[in-house]
């Protein structure tokens, strides 16, 4: 069986950030698993996945254009402090902004005097990543699972 769309595949994983600093890794846990063709990994290695067999391991470098997106200026901005009322304020903190588009996550990353300056952009946004790969199990999808998008857990429950 290779992996192909609608197919649920586990894998191992390393990730590393352009300087080779790790950034995530699956070993000691369970493999990832996940719904090929269903858009629940980033692009590139989806499509570095596809016709891979069990046993497989590969090494891939991905651009941002393929992993988190091109880091975007335009999601940078300045707001005034009382747009966020009495709530105490840290660089890092995490809010949902409404937007014209929907609900958008942001970080602070700077507070001066009375302007916040926020960030729209995933953390990993303009950052090519390196994956080291092992593809540990493949099976088909259920019609549940294909129905909603994503794998199911051991005896087709969802986690």
């Amino acid at each position: 069986m290779t992996v192909t769309d609608n197919v649920v595949v586990s894998i191992h994983y390393t990730v590393r950030d352009e300087d080779g600093v790790q950034l995530d890794s699956s070993a000691g846990r369970e493999p990832l698993t996940y719904l090929h063709g269903a858009h629940n990994i980033i692009p590139g290695l989806e499509l570095a996945l596809e016709g891979k067999q069990v046993g497989d391991q590969l090494q891939v470098n991905i651009v941002p254009a393929e992993a988190y997106g091109e880091y975007l200026d335009h999601l940078v901005e300045s707001v005034p402090r009382e747009s966020f009322g009495d709530n105490p304020l840290e660089v890092g903190m995490r809010f949902e902004a409404q937007t014209n588009q929907g609900p958008v996550s942001v970080v602070v990353t700077s507070i001066e005097d009375d302007l916040v300056t926020v960030d729209g952009n995933h953390p990993l946004a303009g950052k090519s990543l390196s994956f080291d790969v092992t593809v540990e199990d493949i099976r088909d999808a259920s019609e549940e699972e294909v129905a909603h998008g994503h794998a199911h857990g051991a005896g087709g429950h969802q986690h």
